[in-house]
């Protein structure tokens, strides 16, 4: 009798053990994460499993999200569909609306975090426009895949919960814009495509990854230095169109003709994506002092993957008018150059911005 007794006691503390711990994981609150949608490979719909090609933006975010097993045990989530484009298509129209988009949501106190979905061509693009143009340090967390959502062993579903994991953790908050890409946490102003193909498309060669995400469970290791989202002096709030920058692909024996073509079609500023360290021919280098005598920017930047791009080095920025791209690639330094164009500045003024973002 005295056996049943204790064994009856030991099933009751049990039985209240699990309750309370059942109660304390209700009372633990999810955090709030809004995912906005704007198309891509990660909404991308095939014909099958096992072909490469594949239509950009078929599925919407609601079905995106319903297909990603547990997510919703990661945080209360709530989806908001942009637009639905491969990300070939993105313009800055569309990233001027995630942008103000995020600030709306942001300020905010039932919103913790965001997540962005995005095609991969030009997702790094966007994450710098939006690193230079959110106003929280809130986590913003963009996310895609490589291969769309019906391919065998499809990438979107476990980045997307990484994702929302990244945007849902406090310790996220500050960084600035992340990319979530195949377990890895990218700062927005290093990293860049590097494989048309590979689910590991995207490297920070230069300053590194910011952390992991693995299964939701998230490891930071830095934090960028770079000035970002509320240190930023960039407004858009009132800006619906963007000044035009052009990107001329330098390479042996260049046409010339090409600087004034820009500027002759309504370019306030040209990025050179030179050989080497941000280098030209001389007739090409003579254009460009041309049209910057017009009142058009230039800088140079590089073709090549890594490195960055010296103020002075084997071209007379001083003398010709130029700005040295310090770190940022073609792409990146025409976001920050067409951003800088929204205001009147000095050669001075513009080179710093490139040492400061």
């Amino acid at each position: 009798m005295k056996a049943h007794y204790k064994s009856l006691s030991l099933f009751l503390i049990l039985l209240i053990f699990a309750g309370w711990q059942m109660g304390l994981a209700q009372d633990k609150k999810l955090p709030n994460v809004v995912i906005l949608a704007t198309g891509g490979t990660i909404a991308g719909a095939g014909e099958s499993g096992t072909e490469a090609g594949y239509t950009s933006g078929a599925v919407t975010i609601d079905a995106m999200i319903a297909g990603v097993p547990g997510i919703t045990d990661v945080a209360s989530i709530k989806g908001e569909q942009i637009s639905n484009v491969g990300s070939q298509d993105m313009s800055f129209d569309i990233m001027l609306k995630v942008a103000k988009r995020c600030n709306e949501l942001l300020a905010k106190n039932d919103v913790d975090g965001i997540v962005i979905t995005h095609g991969t061509d030009t997702m790094e693009e966007t994450a710098f426009f939006l690193n230079l143009t959110v106003k929280s340090d809130k986590p913003v967390v963009m996310v895609g895949s490589m291969r769309p959502s019906t391919a065998v062993s499809a990438d979107g579903p476990l980045n997307l919960y990484n994702a929302v994991a990244v945007a849902g953790d406090p310790n996220s908050k500050g960084r600035g814009v992340l990319v979530v890409m195949n377990d890895w946490i990218h700062g927005a102003h290093s990293l860049t495509k590097t494989s048309t193909t590979a689910v590991q498309t995207f490297l920070s060669p230069l300053r590194g990854l910011v952390g992991v995400s693995t299964y939701g469970n998230n490891d930071f290791y830095s934090s960028p230095s770079w000035k970002h989202t509320k240190a930023s002096e960039f407004d858009i709030s009132n800006v619906t169109k963007m000044p035009r920058v052009d990107i001329i692909f330098a390479c042996a024996d260049m046409s010339p003709d090409l600087f004034d073509a820009c500027a002759n079609n309504g370019a306030k500023g040209i990025v050179v994506a030179g050989v080497g360290n941000g280098n030209m021919n001389k007739a090409s280098l003579d254009a460009a002092a041309g049209v910057v005598k017009k009142g058009v920017v230039v800088v140079r930047s590089s073709r090549v993957a890594t490195g960055s791009v010296g103020r002075n080095v084997e071209v007379s920025d001083d003398e010709l008018g130029f700005i040295a791209s310090d770190e940022l690639n073609p792409q990146k330094a025409r976001i920050l150059l067409s951003l800088a164009l929204l205001k009147q500045r000095t050669p001075q003024e513009l080179q710093n911005l490139f040492y400061t973002y």
